[in-house]
């Protein structure tokens, strides 16, 4: 209850960065300025993540959409790099669906291809920000993202909380980095 309410004051000290952040995805990519996507909560359960879009709708020839990096817009990417695209994701902690701190949520078919990892990894809630979001995030392989994920989970701690916390400025502001990883923190 209290992560929640911290959310909710967070999220109305962030109403102006939110607006101009929104003006800016709106003219840069038009509407909806809001990116929608059913993932998997705690228990496999299925939320609505929230966020800012950082991608044109871009297709080939056949219809299906063009690579990430083709349809990504320089705000896109300045959002992505310092985070900014998640800050809308705040209701989904003041609405429980989230946590500050736990295991990005995956989409369902990806959780329930992970078998009993996935089941391990769905037993808490899903996190605004997590170990292998500060681990290097998209430069881990899916099954370094797991581990680390699964690691959290048997640590789970105050402290590591807020070394977490602390890891996700920092990569806001200096970008992603495989520290954690190269150095050992996660491992078995």
């Amino acid at each position: 209850m209290v992560a929640r309410i911290l959310a909710l004051g967070l999220l109305v000290l962030a109403l102006p960065v939110l607006a101009l952040l929104g003006v800016l995805v709106w003219l840069s990519l038009g509407s909806p300025v809001l990116f929608r996507q059913v993932r998997s909560g705690r228990g496999g359960a299925g939320f609505t993540l929230v966020k800012f879009r950082t991608m044109k709708d871009l297709r080939g020839v056949d219809g299906a959409l063009l690579p990430d990096p083709l349809r990504t817009t320089r705000l896109g990417n300045f959002l992505r790099r310092t985070r900014l695209d998640e800050l809308p994701s705040l209701v989904n902690v003041v609405s429980g669906d989230l946590a500050f701190i736990g295991p990005r949520p995956l989409l369902p078919k990806t959780l329930a291809a992970m078998g009993e990892e996935g089941r391990r990894r769905g037993a808490v809630r899903p996190g605004l920000t997590g170990l292998s979001q500060v681990s290097g995030n998209t430069l881990l392989t899916l099954d370094e993202k797991v581990a680390l994920d699964l690691w959290y989970i048997d640590h789970r701690s105050l402290w590591l909380d807020s070394q977490i916390i602390l890891r996700t400025v920092l990569v806001m502001v200096g970008g992603e980095r495989r520290a954690f990883a190269v150095h050992g923190f996660g491992r078995r």
